[in-house]
C-alpha cells in the first residue's frame, strides 16, 4: 500500500451513496440446502449468518471493530461449512469495515482474500458487483482514481445483470465523481446530467429518492451546490409525497448544510429546524441539533447557540460509542475552539470532560483516527487555559497515533498545534521542526484538503495557510541564514500552489521549468505579509538571495493596500494615489534599487501574498515614474513556470460578445478589436452567435492553435462556483474551460502558448478573487495568460491588445516586455494615461 493514503472519504462518510449503503444493506439469496443436511449443520449455517448479520447491525451503528469481529467469525464459519459465496461476502465486509478504520493495508488483503474466492466458483451477479464495489472504493481512497474508474464500471455491469437499479445509479455517480478526481469534469458532468435524467424517468419510489440523495449529495462533493439544493429539493418533495418518513430528516439535514454553504442561513435554519423535528431516532435528532448549532457559531449568534450545547453535552455523555457518535463529540468541541471564548458557552471543564469519555470510547471501539483527534482537540483546550505541559502531553500523544495511521490530516493539526506551544515556550529549532512536519503533510495531501474527514473538516484560512504563514515568521526571525530565506521562499511557493489546490479541489501545477532556464535576466521578488512586518526576499538567478524588512504597525499593510486599490479608481483623488503607491514602492521595491540590485534587471516577476495579489505591480510609483516604465513585470505562482515555445507559426482562436447578453451589458468596441487582431494573427474567429459553448470546445480541440483570445464578459473569483466567461448560449466554468485547454490530446507540445481574457473582471469585494485568475492560468496548461484585474473601458483595451500583439510579433521579443509597451503607449500616447486604463492587465506565468 502507498505510504500517503487519499483521504477522499466520499463513499464512506457521505452516508448516502447507494451502491456503499446496499453493501450492507442487501442479503444475497442463501444458497440452496441439501435436504440431507444434519441438524448440526443447519445449527452451524443459522449461526454463520446470524455473526453475518451481526456485523452488519455494528456497521450500521458505526461499531467497526465489532464488525470487523463478527464479520471474521463468519467468515470462518463460512469457510467450514465450504460456502465460498458467503465467505467471500464477509471478506467483502471485513474490507469495508477496515476501510473505515483506516487499516488499509488489512482491508486490501481482506478484498483480495474476497476476489480468491469468488474466482473458483460462479458466484451471484450482486455479490460480483458489491465485491468490486467495495475494492473501487479502497483504490480510489489509496489514490488509484483512474483503476477505481474501472473497476466500478465492472460492478455496473453486475449490478445491472442482477436487475439492482439502485446499485447501477450508485456506481454510475461513484464513477462521477472518480472522473472528477481525474480531473475530467465534462465527463462528470455529462454522466450526472444523465443520471438525473434516469432518476426522473423513474417513478416516485424508494428507490428514486435515494437515488437523488446520492446524487444531491455526490453533487455537494464536487461543488455544485446548486444542483445539489436543486435535486435534494426534488428528493424531498418525492419522499413528501410518499410519506417515506424516515429519509426526510436525512434528506432536510443535508439541504441544510448545502444551503448553509450558498451562505443562506435563514434557508438552512428551516430546513435543519425541520430535520430536527421530523427525525425518528436520536443519532438523526442529533445530527440536525448539531447542524443547527454550528450554524449559530457561524453567524455568530451565540445567544441561540447557547442554549443548544448543554442538550448536545447531555446527548453525548448518554448515547452509546460509535463512530458516528464520537466524531459528533468531536465536531461539537472543536466548533466551540474555534470561538475566541468557547467557555462563554460552556464551562471548559466540561468539554474537558466530554474528551475524555471520547477518548476512552474511541479507545474501547478501536477507532484509533477519533481518538486522535479527541486528543488533539483535547491538547487545544489546555492550551487555552495555559496548561502547556498537558497540552503537550495530549498533543505528543495525538501525533503519535496519527504517524501510525499515516493519516496526514491529523499529522497536519497535530503537529501544528505541538509547534505553537514549543514556539511560546521560546524552543524555536523545536518549534520549525514540527511546523515543518506539519507543512509536509499538507503537502502531501495536496488537493485532498477539501476532501478531509467532514465531521472535523478544517478550512483553509484558519488551519492550512496560517500554518505555512507562522513557520515562514519563524525562520525570518532577526537575521536569518541563506539556508533560512530558501526555505521561507519555498514554503511561500508551496502556500501559493496550496491555495490553488484548494480551489480546484485537486492537485493543480506538476509540469514546471526553473525560472533561472527562462530569462536569466528577471528577478523573482518575495513579499510576504507578516503579523509586525513586511518582508520581501529577491531572487536572481546565480546569485545569493537578498532579504528586506520594513517594520509595520499590525494591520497597516491590509489597511494600506486596501486604500491604494480604493484610489486606483479613476474619480478618485490622483494625488492620494499617487502618494500610497509611492509607499507601496518604498517598502517592495526601493530599498533593492538603493542597493543597485536591479540594475541589470529587465523583467520583475512578483509572486505575490495575500491581498498584495489585488495590486497591479506595474502601477507602483516611485514619484516620477510608473514601475512599468522602468521594468517588464508579470506574476507567478513560484520558481517553476511552464517552458515556453517557438513562436515561428503562431495562430489563433478568437472568440467574443460584443452584444449584451444573459443580463450582462454590451462591449461595442469588442467587435472591432477581435476583428483587428483576427487581421494581424492566422485565425479562427468566433462572435457573438457563433460563440457558443459547443463551437469553443470544438476549436479549441483541434489543437492547431497557439493563442486563445477571448474578449467576453467573465469573473474571477475566491470560489471556483463563481468563475466563468460568459458565451453566446451560457456559461463556461473555469474548471471546464481548464478542461479543454489541458487535454489537447495529452500532448504538452500542443498546450496553449497564450491565453488573453481581455473584458473579465474580479469580484466585487472579495480579496481572494484574483486565485480564480491565477487558477485558471495555472490549471489551464496556458504557459501564459493574460488578464484583467477589474473591467476596462473597452475602447482601452482594443487599443491596447492590438498594441500588444503588433509589439509580440517583433523579433525576440518577451510577452512581458510586449506587454510594457503596450501599457507604455497607453500612457503617453493616449488619452488613458491614468493607471485604472492601462495597470489592471497582467500577465500570470511565462513571460519569456
Amino acid at each position: 500500500m502507498p505510504r500517503r493514503v487519499k483521504r477522499y472519504r466520499l463513499l464512506c462518510l457521505s452516508l448516502g451513496v447507494l451502491s456503499l449503503w446496499l453493501a450492507t444493506h442487501f442479503m444475497p439469496v442463501r444458497a440452496a440446502t441439501p435436504t440431507s443436511t444434519p441438524v448440526s449443520q443447519l445449527s452451524a449455517t443459522t449461526s454463520a449468518h446470524h455473526w453475518l448479520e451481526q456485523g452488519r447491525n455494528h456497521y450500521q451503528a458505526g461499531r467497526f471493530a465489532e464488525a470487523i469481529e463478527a464479520w471474521q467469525t463468519a467468515a470462518q464459519q463460512f469457510q467450514a461449512q465450504g460456502d465460498r459465496q458467503q465467505e467471500a461476502l464477509s471478506w467483502n465486509y471485513l474490507s469495508l469495515a477496515q476501510q473505515e478504520l483506516q487499516q488499509w493495508s488489512a482491508a486490501q488483503r481482506s478484498i483480495e482474500q474476497s476476489l480468491k474466492l469468488l474466482a473458483t466458483i460462479q458466484p451471484q451477479a450482486i455479490v460480483q458487483a458489491q465485491v468490486l464495489n467495495t475494492q473501487a472504493n479502497l483504490q480510489l481512497q489509496t489514490g488509484q482514481a483512474e483503476t477505481a474508474l474501472a473497476t466500478w464500471q465492472q460492478a455496473q455491469k453486475f449490478y445491472e445483470q442482477s436487475g439492482d437499479i439502485p446499485g447501477s445509479l450508485g456506481t454510475q455517480i461513484n464513477q462521477a465523481q472518480a472522473l472528477q478526481h481525474l480531473g475530467f469534469y465534462r465527463r462528470s458532468k455529462q454522466q450526472l446530467n444523465s443520471l438525473a435524467q434516469m432518476l426522473n424517468a423513474l417513478p416516485d419510489d424508494e428507490i428514486k429518492l435515494s437515488g437523488l440523495r446520492s446524487l444531491g449529495i455526490a453533487l455537494q462533493s464536487i461543488g455544485d451546490l446548486p444542483q445539489s439544493q436543486q435535486t435534494l429539493q426534488q428528493g424531498l418533495a418525492i419522499a413528501r409525497q410518499i410519506d417515506a418518513k424516515p429519509q426526510l430528516s436525512s434528506l432536510l439535514l443535508n439541504l441544510g448544510q448545502v444551503t448553509a454553504s450558498l451562505s443562506d442561513p435563514n434557508g438552512a435554519f428551516e430546513y435543519l429546524t425541520q430535520a430536527e423535528e421530523v427525525a425518528l431516532n436520536a443519532s438523526d435528532r442529533t445530527q440536525a441539533r448539531l447542524a443547527l448549532f454550528k450554524l449559530f457559531l457561524d453567524y455568530d449568534k451565540l445567544e441561540l447557540a447557547a442554549p443548544l450545547a448543554p442538550q448536545l453535552l447531555a446527548t453525548f455523555k448518554e448515547i452509546p460509542p460509535s463512530h458516528s457518535s464520537l466524531y459528533a463529540a468531536i465536531h461539537f468541541v472543536a466548533a466551540l475552539n474555534r470561538l475566541d471564548n468557547p467557555a462563554a458557552i460552556l464551562p471548559l471543564r466540561d468539554l474537558s470532560q466530554l474528551l475524555e469519555i471520547t477518548v476512552q470510547s474511541a479507545r474501547q471501539i478501536q477507532d484509533t483516527s477519533a481518538q486522535a483527534y479527541a486528543l488533539h482537540q483535547w491538547g487545544q483546550l489546555y492550551r487555552r487555559t495555559q496548561q502547556r505541559s498537558e497540552a503537550q502531553a495530549l498533543t505528543q500523544k495525538s501525533l503519535e497515533l496519527a504517524r501510525h495511521l499515516q493519516a496526514d490530516d491529523i499529522i497536519a493539526q497535530s503537529a501544528w498545534q505541538l509547534g505553537q506551544l514549543y514556539r511560546q515556550q521560546g524552543k524555536k529549532q523545536d518549534a520549525i521542526a514540527a511546523y515543518s512536519e506539519a507543512v509536509n503533510a499538507l503537502k502531501a495531501m495536496r488537493g485532498d484538503l477539501v476532501a478531509i474527514n467532514p465531521e472535523v473538516q478544517f478550512s483553509f484560512r484558519e488551519s492550512v495557510e496560517p500554518v505555512y504563514r507562522e513557520l515562514v515568521d519563524l525562520l525570518l526571525d532577526q537575521q536569518p541564514s541563506q539556508a533560512s530565506l530558501a526555505e521561507a521562499r519555498e514554503l511561500i511557493e508551496a502556500l501559493q500552489i496550496a491555495e490553488l489546490d484548494n480551489f480546484f479541489r485537486e492537485a493543480c501545477l506538476d509540469k514546471a521549468q526553473q525560472i533561472d532556464r527562462v530569462d536569466p535576466n528577471a528577478t523573482i521578488v518575495y513579499p510576504i505579509i507578516l503579523p509586525n512586518r513586511l518582508a520581501t526576499i529577491f531572487s536572481q538567478a546565480g546569485k545569493p538571495l537578498r532579504y528586506y524588512v520594513t517594520d509595520t504597525a499590525p494591520g497597516e499593510v491590509e489597511q494600506t493596500l486596501n486604500n491604494l486599490l480604493a484610489a486606483l479608481n479613476p474619480v478618485s483623488d490622483g494625488q492620494e494615489r499617487d502618494r500610497l503607491s509611492q509607499k507601496v514602492y518604498d517598502w517592495l521595491i526601493r530599498p533593492a534599487e538603493r542597493d543597485r540590485l536591479l540594475r541589470d534587471t529587465q523583467t520583475l516577476v512578483f509572486v505575490l501574498d495575500g491581498r498584495l495579489r489585488n495590486i497591479p505591480m506595474a502601477a507602483l510609483y516611485d514619484g516620477q515614474r510608473y514601475l512599468i516604465e522602468k521594468y517588464a513585470v508579470a506574476l507567478s505562482p513560484g520558481l517553476q513556470v511552464m517552458a515556453g515555445r517557438s513562436r515561428d507559426n503562431f495562430s489563433a482562436i478568437i472568440g467574443g460578445i460584443s452584444e449584451s447578453r444573459s443580463g450582462f451589458s454590451a462591449l461595442p468596441e469588442v467587435e472591432a478589436e477581435v476583428k483587428e487582431i483576427s487581421k494581424a494573427l492566422p485565425s479562427a474567429l468566433l462572435l457573438n452567435q457563433a460563440f457558443t459553448n459547443r463551437a469553443l470546445a470544438e476549436r479549441l480541440q483541434s489543437k492547431r492553435a497557439s493563442i486563445v483570445h477571448l474578449a467576453t464578459h467573465g469573473q474571477f473569483s475566491s470560489r471556483i462556483e463563481d468563475t466563468f466567461l460568459l458565451t453566446w448560449d451560457g456559461q463556461v466554468s473555469v474548471r471546464e474551460l481548464s478542461e479543454l485547454l489541458e487535454n489537447r490530446g495529452g500532448d504538452p507540445s500542443q498546450a496553449i502558448e497564450l491565453l488573453v481574457l481581455s473584458a473579465c473582471d474580479t469580484a466585487a469585494g472579495d480579496d481572494r478573487a484574483v486565485l480564480g485568475l491565477a487558477g485558471l492560468a495555472v490549471k489551464s496548461g496556458a504557459r501564459s495568460t493574460l488578464a484583467t484585474l477589474w473591467p476596462v473601458k473597452d475602447r482601452a483595451a482594443a487599443l491596447l491588445m492590438t498594441r500588444f500583439y503588433d509589439q509580440l510579433r517583433q523579433p525576440n521579443q518577451t510577452k512581458a516586455e510586449a506587454l510594457r509597451q503596450a501599457q507604455i503607449h497607453l500612457i503617453r500616447q493616449t488619452d488613458f494615461r491614468d493607471p485604472f486604463f492601462w495597470s489592471g492587465f497582467v500577465l500570470v506565468g511565462n513571460w519569456a
